[in-house]
């Protein structure tokens, strides 16, 4: 895994002669974590790995000595079964400064192929544009042939770009190319109809679809077979009413990121999809912290920003439109 390894260190997050660079792991994940810790010490980095208490949920806050840890480090590497990218240990750690790179269920196939090996900084254009389609826009739609139809407010909305590069403090998860915003709250209404992957709380690849009923920027109903009732009884159980917040809509954007596989980051990278995402908006832009948080991704998805289609049926039209002017 020595060239995924280095990708990370020296590509992604740019480590640095001298740099304090913690390596948060599990004993799932710790092979993944010692290729980390080579390549970091190869760059003249200082690691350290820290593993943590077991949490029970994605998203869940880690310890108060974890998180210390993190804000304490120059990098971050996040190398871990259940997400921590959506905590508060994050984003205290980016307001210290820290390069943070989440790398959520990673597997030794990520490691070695896919969409890590693709062209960051070729395709940071076309992330950085989306990003700005949706700071600048007052409204966005999304439809898909499985019968999504999903509204919501871009008012006042500020769009990320993580292209899995990180020159400077900040967040990206790796390799999943994605522009994304927390929607103004409170707007988001419609029918969500997930064909693609929940890739949280072990739902996976979609067998069945699940469908969303959202009104006033929250989960009305979950419906479906298994996996939308496996989902709906995990949510119910967090007694938060703020686990159902619509607190995120992104676009995927990775070209080798291209068939669903349960892994979540390569899942969510996967070009000319998009996904919502339910739970804490706080990372993102928005203001809501929740228990948990998870994103479901739509296959072949239509959408408009105001009045203009910028991904149709799945072809992400900014870039081509760009490159053919």
């Amino acid at each position: 895994m020595k060239r995924g390894a280095d990708v990370l260190v020296n590509d992604c997050a740019s480590v640095r002669s001298g740099e304090q660079v913690a390596v948060v792991s599990d004993k799932e994940k710790r092979s993944i974590a010692a290729a980390l810790l080579s390549a970091i010490s190869a760059a003249g980095g200082i690691p350290s790995l820290i593993l943590p208490p077991a949490r029970t949920i994605d998203n869940e806050e880690p310890s108060l000595a974890v998180a210390a840890a993190l804000a304490g480090a120059d990098v971050v590497f996040l190398p871990v079964t259940l997400a921590m990218a959506h905590t508060r240990a994050v984003r205290e750690a980016i307001k210290c400064g820290s390069r943070v790179i989440s790398m959520t269920a990673f597997s030794h196939r990520m490691m070695r192929e896919g969409g890590l090996f693709t062209d960051f900084r070729a395709r940071q254009p076309v992330c950085k544009e989306m990003a700005d389609r949706l700071t600048a826009g007052s409204h966005l739609r999304v439809t898909n042939p499985a019968g999504t139809d999903l509204s919501m407010s871009l008012e006042g909305i500020t769009g990320n770009s993580h292209a899995c590069l990180l020159d400077g403090p900040g967040f990206t998860a790796v390799p999943n190319i994605e522009a994304n915003c927390a929607p103004a709250q409170g707007t988001a209404s419609g029918r969500l109809v997930v064909d693609g992957s929940i890739p949280y709380y072990g739902v996976g690849v979609i067998r069945e679809p699940v469908v969303f009923a959202m009104e006033g920027g929250f989960v009305r109903a979950i419906e479906g077979g298994h996996q939308a009732r496996a989902l709906s009884e995990l949510l119910a159980a967090q007694s938060d009413r703020w686990v159902y917040n619509v607190a995120q809509f992104a676009f995927g954007l990775n070209p080798d990121c291209t068939e669903f596989t349960g892994e979540m980051l390569n899942d969510e990278g996967v070009d000319g999809t998009v996904h919502v995402g339910v739970g804490t908006s706080a990372n993102l832009g928005g203001t809501v912290s929740a228990k948990t948080h998870f994103d479901a991704i739509i296959r072949e998805p239509t959408v408009w920003i105001d009045n203009e289609i910028v991904v149709q049926k799945g072809e992400v039209l900014v870039g081509k439109k760009e490159t053919s002017s």
